[in-house]
């Protein structure tokens, strides 16, 4: 199995990092286009979460990102050193109360992009799962 991984602070100009984080990862293991566009859309998005809600941008704090490939799946895997939070109780985005909103859509988009959405560790680890075509 073949696992790379990155750990950056808790600022937001260092989503550009994880996007060449996955630029090199789609080099290195030949992802198609179409994974490539849900896994950047899903992972930045993760990484998002991670800085703001996780670290509450505290930049002393880090965002740790993996992945790992194996025949038939890439999967993401991105930390916080947060309190964590109830991903079982989660807004609606397309409820018409929340439609407005300019927040509130990153984990629905990442349960849309990835094949499979993992929390662990009272949400301070999101897993993102994609299969991939060996």
């Amino acid at each position: 199995m073949n696992t790379i991984s990155i750990q950056v602070p808790s600022l937001m100009e260092n989503i550009r990092m994880i996007e060449s984080f996955i630029d090199n990862a789609k080099e290195r293991f030949h992802l198609d286009d179409d994974i490539y566009g849900n896994i950047m859309i899903a992972v930045t998005e993760a990484v998002n979460n991670a800085i703001k809600h996780g670290n509450a941008s505290d930049k002393s704090k880090n965002v740790h990102l993996s992945l790992s490939l194996d025949d038939s799946m890439i999967k993401f895997v991105i930390k916080d050193e947060g309190q964590g939070f109830n991903y079982q109780n989660l807004p609606d985005p397309t409820a018409p109360e929340n439609i407005e909103k300019p927040g509130g859509r990153g984990i629905f988009l990442m349960k849309h992009l990835s094949d499979e959405v993992d929390f662990k560790d009272a949400g301070r680890v999101v897993e993102l799962s994609f299969y991939v075509n060996s």
